[in-house]
């Protein structure tokens, strides 16, 4: 079975998940990011690799800090980045998906980094590309509906290998909103490749998606039984602008159940590493203390960011 993000000799093509890709192109990714980091500390942070490349930026969604970490990684590799917020765009008036990529292909684009509220919509750019021969874009998924945040996958992934060096002794936790969330999805898919033996996810009944312990984790619903020796916990924003109704009873009620407190932290690893995808909800599923004590690598995680985008953006470039 041809994997749609691979080409011919078997090198990314597209990013658009990171289920079924490889150990060996993660970890390729991870190690190509690790001089990326050392960018940000030089005088002149620019790298020539993307140089005459013009790069898109087309959300769909609104996202801040993800088009920024894109925009700063691109510019770092010397490319042409265009910032399309489509969402107050074309597509407003009628103009399909499609479209609006034919368009942007005539204008020169030489990669699409694609935020969309539809689940699948890189892939059928992706597709789109394939089948009217222009091959060399390439796409990268910024974050598709429920189904996968890549480049946050890998981020953490990078995080977690900068900290802890070795997947395969680590307990992970992932706690909260996994049914809303994409960064879960990706996570679970790259830790389960990179060797992590235990997968946990905490969460309350309502917000887990239906047969989750088929992604190959451990549920608890107690959030302490579920952070007992865990060397990483990585916890999730409550994706309030996703939730159809009642899912949670009042967001005390949820921080007293399953926000990160000082307390709670204890029942890790005395070094356990706490991650957050960003923008936080201070109070609801994190304590102000622990997201800036000595547990917390979410500012790391926000650097490292943009170096593995770097990463992802030069291996597509074929540099």
């Amino acid at each position: 079975m041809h994997n749609p993000q691979l080409n011919r000799k078997g090198e990314l093509q597209h990013l658009l998940t990171l289920d079924g890709l490889p150990a060996a192109i993660l970890k390729q990714i991870l190690d190509i990011a690790e001089p990326f980091t050392e960018v940000a500390e030089r005088e002149v942070k620019k790298l020539p690799l993307l140089r005459g490349k013009s790069v898109f930026n087309v959300f769909f969604e609104n996202s801040t800090r993800t088009r920024t970490t894109f925009e700063i990684a691109a510019k770092r590799l010397s490319a042409d980045v265009i910032n399309l917020n489509v969402a107050t765009s074309s597509t407003n008036k009628g103009e399909t998906l499609l479209d609006t990529i034919d368009n942007l292909c005539a204008m020169g684009a030489d990669m699409f980094v694609v935020r969309h509220a539809t689940s699948g919509a890189p892939y059928l750019i992706a597709d789109h590309l394939r089948n009217t021969g222009r091959e060399h874009i390439s796409v990268v998924n910024a974050g598709d509906g429920r189904h996968a945040h890549p480049t946050q996958g890998l981020l953490d992934m990078y995080t977690i290998r900068h900290y802890k060096k070795d997947f395969s002794q680590l307990t992970v936790a992932i706690v909260g909103d996994v049914l809303h969330s994409r960064v879960a999805r990706s996570e679970i898919a790259a830790l389960a490749t990179l060797g992590v033996p235990e997968i946990r996810v905490i969460a309350p009944k309502t917000l887990l998606p239906t047969n989750v312990e088929r992604m190959g984790v451990h549920v608890y619903h107690d959030m302490r039984e579920g952070l007992k020796g865990v060397d990483v916990v990585m916890m999730l924003r409550l994706q309030n602008e996703r939730m159809q109704g009642a899912l949670l009873p009042s967001s005390q009620e949820y921080f007293k159940c399953y926000g990160l407190t000082q307390e709670k932290l204890e029942l890790a690893k005395p070094d356990a590493i706490v991650l957050h995808p960003g923008p936080m909800n201070r109070g609801v599923e994190i304590d102000s203390a622990v997201a800036d004590g000595k547990h917390a690598v979410i500012l790391p995680q926000v650097t490292f960011g943009i170096a593995v985008r770097m990463a992802v953006m030069s291996m597509l470039a074929g540099q």
